[in-house]
């Protein structure tokens, strides 16, 4: 697996995916008894017109990319997780005896990749 590959995958699987689930959760809160905030949240999202629905929908991609760009700049150490004297992540994908360092400093940051 790229670096590329990989922030490809998070944001599928975080980005694309996580909004696609939550507004499948907006629209049926799963479950026989789902949580009563879920189900106020659900009415909530169902009155809404459809317009106001893609906007939450548009707010929601972007709250996730937004987080995940954010880890990817601390995966890349232009962000910090750490006060004082900061260490170094090193992030490595591992594969039939193959190990591929993701956030190598040479190379494009994860975070420009998203």
């Amino acid at each position: 697996m790229t670096s590329e590959e990989f922030v490809d995958a998070l944001k599928e699987a975080v980005v694309e995916d996580g909004t696609r689930n939550l507004q499948a959760n907006l629209i049926k809160p799963p479950g026989r008894s789902p949580a009563n905030e879920l189900v106020q949240m659900s009415k909530w999202y169902n009155a809404l017109s459809d317009g106001d629905k893609l906007m939450l929908l548009k707010i929601i991609s972007d709250a996730l990319h937004g987080g995940l760009f954010e880890v990817l700049c601390i995966l890349d150490g232009v962000s910090s997780i750490e006060n004082g004297e900061k260490g170094k992540l090193k992030l490595y994908y591992e594969k039939m005896g193959k190990s591929i360092l993701l956030n190598d400093d040479s190379k494009l940051m994860l975070h420009d990749l998203l």
